[in-house]
């Protein structure tokens, strides 16, 4: 049976390894904050949603083979469990050459989506022509740390992801401060870090990379396929949001899209290492299914969504306290400041009011409900843009109102099918 103090131990490494992926954004915007002006920052804040939608989108690479790789684990299937591996990285490979491909519309199609001032638009394409490159990487890394998390092996997907975003930290720095490439050198650094990370991965999982039984195994491949379908329908759905919220700051200008660049990554921080308590919950979710096991499941959702609370609360109060000081030591343009330091409270409310979301998102990827997961997103983000487009007389602040509403939207709308994941006759 999970208890606390067994959660703590298990959930510590994914912890810190999110945190670590936290650890590159906090240094581009610190880098770019206090070597450019707003609208270099604005122009990275562009630029990463961009590539928020070109990777995250294919996030689903990471979420379903977490709870593929958890419920075969559950079920005692060590060959579906390496299968799953290799089936993900062979699709993760393939589309990262079709991003390659398609890069040149994408590019274009993202930089007339945000109709930011020239400038803006000049910097954030020289990130996205150097990002580009670490495509491939990328999602096959998505791949390596989703398996990682499905076997229990937390300690080595800390280690794989220290090792990426310390590498991803140390190269941008050097690009951005030591040679003065502004975004591109962000980007640069990124893809760098993603291909050196995926060669350090592939090392971490070689045991499971022969040939598994049943790895082309026909009704396998059209299961990853119908899970993966509605899991990036939900991410694209939740990523439209963010992109709809730092596209909706540039309605108050260059300096209030750089303040909430920098209040976006407080914001990460808090959602990285939160979602360590929603990716334990996958695990644990996903073996209580294999194994059929319906009171380890419910366990498995009091224990992490307790703790996830507990952790939010500690970083509201410390977004509040601290949070001035905080946006201070990353940026000095002033007018970016000032923006950032108005809206500190309603950042500061992420953390608490988004555990509810991260926690359902974790226990219904773990369970592979792809259906229920899709169907949630589309209709929050639908609310949410609702909300947004409603709240635009109240200028920057009804875009942050906006944003803390869509967290409960996401919640009320998973927790319409919980009951029917708890209740359920037999386990699926």
């Amino acid at each position: 049976m999970l208890t606390h103090r067994r959660a703590l131990s298990l959930v510590w490494p994914v912890v810190l390894a999110q945190a670590a992926a936290a650890l590159p954004g906090l240094v581009d915007t610190a880098a770019i904050g206090r070597t450019g002006d707003a609208t270099a920052l604005a122009a990275v804040a562009i630029a990463a949603v961009t590539f928020s939608f070109l990777y995250w989108g294919f996030g689903f690479l990471r979420m379903a083979t977490t709870g593929l790789t958890a419920q075969a684990v559950g079920a005692q299937q060590p060959a579906e469990r390496d299968a799953t591996l290799q089936r993900g990285l062979l699709t993760g490979a393939g589309l990262g050459l079709l991003l390659w491909l398609a890069f040149p519309a994408l590019q274009g199609l993202a930089l007339l989506m945000f109709q930011a001032e020239a400038a803006v638009e000049a910097e954030a394409s020289r990130y996205l022509v150097a990002r580009i490159g670490g495509a491939p990487a990328a999602l096959m890394g998505f791949v390596v740390n989703g398996w990682l998390l499905g076997t229990g092996r937390t300690r080595e997907l800390l280690g794989f992801q220290v090792f990426l975003n310390g590498t991803n930290a140390v190269l941008d720095t050097l690009f951005v401060v030591g040679l003065g490439w502004g975004a591109a050198g962000i980007g640069a650094g990124t893809a760098i870090a993603e291909w050196a990370a995926l060669l350090v991965g592939l090392v971490l999982v070689r045991r499971s990379l022969p040939r598994a039984e049943g790895l082309f195994e026909r009704s396998r491949w059209v299961a990853l396929f119908t899970a993966n379908r509605d899991v990036m329908i939900r991410t694209l759905a939740l990523l439209a949001s963010f992109a709809w919220f730092t596209n909706a700051g540039t309605r108050a200008g260059t300096e209030a899209v750089a303040g909430n660049q920098v209040l976006l990554q407080l914001v990460a921080v808090s959602a990285f290492v939160l979602d360590g308590f929603a990716f334990l919950a996958e695990k644990e979710v996903g073996e209580a299914l294999g194994a059929g096991d319906r009171g380890r499941l419910r366990r498995a959702i009091v224990v992490t969504s307790q703790l996830a609370v507990a952790f939010g609360l500690l970083f509201c109060l410390t977004y509040l306290g601290a949070g001035r000081s905080i946006v201070a030591a990353f940026v000095t343009d002033e007018a970016a400041r000032a923006s950032a330091w108005a809206y500190l409270p309603w950042c500061a409310a992420v953390p608490l009011l988004g555990v509810p979301a991260w926690q359902l998102d974790g226990v219904f990827l773990g369970a592979t409900r792809g259906r229920a997961l899709r169907t949630a997103a589309i209709v929050a983000t639908l609310l949410y843009l609702v909300t947004d487009t409603a709240l635009r007389p109240w200028g920057n602040a009804g875009v942050w109102t906006a944003l803390l509403l869509s967290y409960g939207y996401r919640a009320g709308a998973l927790a319409v099918y919980l009951p029917g994941l708890l209740e359920a006759k037999e386990v699926e």
